[in-house]
């Protein structure tokens, strides 16, 4: 391949993944054109996409973005997978498909500049809460305490509103309160 031509599939890498910061790379040699064609399309329904990169390339396109600590998983034929609502769900549906397809190899991924290695880490960051659970959680967590003082309030306050229902009761049928001990 020419120097010219290169740099313009390096130009190409540049647009095509601009503001892509993390992704996942996967190995999908070995896996025949219709369990190629299923997991494409089973990716797509769910934004994910998924392009075959030249290595060194790639390397080139990368330095200096959110895709340069891949570099370490850039061996032998690479996929760059990336889209979805996060990388996490990236990770969560690679996963699925690595089960159904024997063939697909899992070799690292980057969130937020880290990186994590090989199949093993491609399943740890599938793991990891999204970004909407992780606000879920986090909202969970400060309300969690407001609803108990709610809850301690509303308890005393039903409790003085029963006593002083019975003291009107009391009142109303002409009994006299006593003082209590």
């Amino acid at each position: 391949m020419s120097k010219p031509v290169k740099e313009m599939m390096v130009e190409d890498y540049k647009r095509r993944f601009e503001g892509v910061e993390n992704a996942l790379i996967v190995d999908i040699r070995g896996i025949d054109a219709d369990g190629n064609h299923e997991l494409r399309n089973g990716l797509r329904e769910k934004s994910i996409r998924i392009t075959v990169v030249k290595n060194t390339l790639a390397r080139k396109a990368f330095a200096g973005t959110g895709l340069e600590g891949l570099e370490p998983a850039l061996d032998g034929p690479c996929a760059l997978t990336y889209g979805g609502e996060s990388v996490v769900d990236v990770a969560r549906a690679v996963v699925d498909w690595a089960k159904k397809l024997d063939k697909l190899d899992l070799k690292g991924a980057v969130l937020d500049g880290q990186y994590f290695e090989g199949d093993a880490g491609v399943k740890a960051l599938s793991k990891f809460p999204t970004r909407d659970e992780a606000l879920a959680e986090v909202v969970q967590v400060v309300l969690t305490p407001g609803g108990d003082i709610v809850s301690a309030v509303a308890g005393a306050g039903s409790q003085l509103m029963g006593v002083l229902a019975t003291m009107i009761e009391k009142l109303e049928n002409g009994e006299t309160i006593s003082k209590a001990g």
